[in-house]
């Protein structure tokens, strides 16, 4: 039977990898949500084409009517998800020169964390059904407070306090839900992809690939029952510290 897994933001960038992976090669039915529901469909195709089981559903963040769908379709569908993957989130700092601080933070949080929330508040009965409940929260090494008082890092000088606030907040969320879970047995665990060339990062020339991005994520997505690693923050190089 395949692992049932749903993934944010899943329609482009390392969600698509991610999403891509999982179902071609590990044999997980990876549903892409998406806040598009036609880029979802064509992201889906694209998958379904080369041999991956795989869905699409509506998903926006900012939507309590689309996350209460989402979770009624796919308990119709499945009944239960295995692996949920926080993947969706924005950076617009520095995108609106005549955005006021008030509305770079309310529209940052507004997807990063409060949306974030919102949908893994919404799934965790699902999640629940599960015999091997996962849950990643995709996140930034820019959240880890140990990094921000790095001065050689190359984005230590750079502005993106509220894409930085909020991603800290992703990380302490997820520590949450791993004390939330833990009757359970659920891993939860948080990912730093690193700096991606992905339109989050406006096709940064330094990033690298999204399938490289995916990595670390793929492998917390397939870990067994009988392994124990959670409430840990990684990327494909290693631990990140907090």
């Amino acid at each position: 039977m395949s692992t049932i897994t749903l993934i944010s933001g899943a329609n482009q960038g390392i969600g698509f990898a991610t999403a891509s992976v999982l179902a071609k090669v590990h044999n997980h039915h990876v549903i892409i949500g998406s806040r598009s529901e036609e880029a979802g469909a064509q992201a889906a195709a694209l998958v379904r084409a080369e041999g991956g089981s795989v869905s699409s559903i509506q998903l926006d963040l900012t939507s309590d009517a689309s996350i209460e769908a989402a979770v009624k379709n796919i308990e119709r569908e499945h009944g239960l998800i295995d692996v949920l993957i926080n993947n969706a989130g924005i950076l617009i700092d520095g995108k609106n020169p005549d955005q006021s601080t008030r509305d770079l933070f309310t529209e940052t949080f507004a997807t990063n964390v409060i949306g974030t929330t919102l949908m893994t508040e919404a799934f965790l009965p699902l999640l629940r059904k599960s015999s091997n409940p996962n849950l990643i929260f995709v996140s930034s090494r820019m959240g880890s407070l140990h990094q921000a008082t790095v001065k050689d890092t190359m984005f230590y000088a750079i502005d993106y306090k509220a894409y930085d606030s909020s991603k800290a907040a992703v990380n302490i969320l997820a520590l949450n839900y791993a004390r939330i879970l833990e009757d359970v047995g659920a891993k939860v665990n948080v990912v730093c992809p690193q700096l991606v060339k992905t339109n989050l990062t406006g096709w940064t020339d330094y990033g690298i690939t999204p399938e490289m991005g995916a990595e670390r994520i793929v492998e917390l997505a397939i870990l067994k029952k009988e392994d124990t690693i959670s409430r840990t923050f990684s990327d494909r190089d290693g631990p990140i510290a907090w």
